[in-house]
């Protein structure tokens, strides 16, 4: 891994990738982007190459597959904490709907605010407002990360 991770330096990198068209399965600054392929594109910005490689998933592998990948992936490799605890730089998941599995991600950018990939947008910061919150399935931080930057 390269130099360690800070909390500024997370949040710097996801706003590089604000303005980013949204597209399915990608992982390109500029270029295209989903929400995990936003997560992968900042964990390679940060760490210098990718976590893992996800296999090719469609838009509802989700609901097809009744398994929280995504909650998995992101335990593998990000340390799981509370709700509560996240802060700027930090990864959220959400289950977008009661009864569904987890399968949407954003960073936080601020207290009051998140960045994420959104079918039909591009990359954006938006508030990561009440509605937000309450859709919370699992919260996670960055490895190795320099807390006092």
């Amino acid at each position: 891994m390269q130099a360690r991770a800070t909390r500024a330096g997370i949040v710097e990198a996801a706003r590089l990738w604000i303005g980013t068209p949204y597209h399915h399965q990608a992982s390109v600054r500029c270029i295209g982007t989903d929400c995990l392929g936003l997560v992968r594109g900042v964990w390679r910005d940060v760490y210098g190459l990718d976590a893992e490689m996800p296999p090719a998933y469609s838009r509802d592998w989700a609901e097809a597959g009744g398994e929280e990948t995504m909650l998995a992936a992101a335990a593998r490799h990000l340390e799981k904490i509370e709700a509560p605890e996240l802060a700027p730089g930090d990864v959220v998941v959400f289950r977008l709907r009661a009864g569904v599995v987890a399968k949407h991600a954003a960073i936080v950018a601020s207290a009051l605010t998140m960045i994420h990939a959104m079918e039909g947008a591009s990359v954006c910061e938006v508030s990561f407002s009440h509605w937000w919150r309450r859709r919370v399935a699992g919260a996670f931080r960055f490895p190795d990360l320099n807390e006092g930057c």
